[in-house]
């Protein structure tokens, strides 16, 4: 009989830091190394858990004083959009999604350097380097694939990727449960598309076809607008001190939405 126990993860906690989303607040996170044999199944039971990943990280908040921030998943086989977000649809209905292996490439990042420069001037990611983007789609020990939206070009067919312009890329981790959205970018010029939106539900299309129940969104800040779009795909689940309960909007219709 084998005795040999499976070496536990270890566990860390950051130093307080500014919080990225709400100025008032200090932000500390605990986390764990995603790497050997078993990073898959972790990261399933880590992510289901509130965790999320960052190359081989996965973390999650542990602010002394604040629970703003609040896992949240889509319900993707009850998920029907809006007649808003049927408009996205068909206004991007010339795109092209093909997954890939998660390998970086020189047009990806030209992308993502234009949708920082445009998006995040400020924030934590926005001095990274061609290796910096390298690191984050390559080190990963999970299931993980990116999937990159062009717009449609006839060609022979013969190349390695589809002709046409890359116009937005979604970095995915599948998981025995659901897609979750480690992250994704786009074209800054092409905002009247609503790429964002469009490649959430993009990826709720292809959870459906894979049967499987949830598409992963990472956080919602409750008090931080540029994360209230993320209450929109209804519907949803929140990870509550009682565990993933069905969030019901019209509280935040009643408060204001705050």
């Amino acid at each position: 009989m084998n005795t040999q126990s499976t070496p536990s993860p270890q566990f860390y906690l950051t130093a307080p830091a500014a919080c990225p989303y709400l100025p008032q607040e200090m932000e500390r996170k605990v986390f764990t190394h995603l790497v050997g044999p078993r990073a898959a199944e972790m990261n399933d039971i880590l992510t289901q858990g509130g965790f999320r990943r960052s190359q081989n990280i996965a973390y999650r908040p542990a602010c002394e004083a604040c629970r703003a921030c609040v896992s949240v998943r889509i319900l993707a086989q009850e998920f029907q959009p809006t007649k808003s977000m049927k408009r996205v649809l068909a206004n991007n209905s010339d795109l092209i999604a093909t997954e890939f292996p998660a390998q970086p490439s020189s047009e990806q990042y030209s992308l993502f350097r234009s949708y920082l420069d445009y998006r995040h001037q400020q924030g934590g990611m926005s001095d990274m380097t061609v290796l910096d983007y390298a690191i984050m789609v390559e080190d990963t020990h999970v299931n993980t694939r990116i999937i990159e939206y062009r717009r449609r070009e006839e060609g022979l067919g013969l190349e390695t990727r589809p002709r046409g312009e890359l116009v937005a890329a979604a970095l995915t981790d599948t998981m025995s449960d659901g897609l979750s959205m480690v992250y994704s970018y786009f074209n800054p010029e092409y905002d009247r598309r609503s790429l964002g939106t469009f490649m959430i539900l993009d990826h709720v299309k292809r959870t459906k076809a894979l049967g499987l129940p949830h598409v992963y969104l990472g956080y919602w800040v409750q008090g931080s607008r540029k994360m209230d779009y993320k209450t929109r795909y209804q519907p949803q689940e929140h990870l509550t001190p009682r565990g993933w309960e069905r969030f019901d909007p019209s509280v935040l219709e009643e408060s204001g939405g705050e």
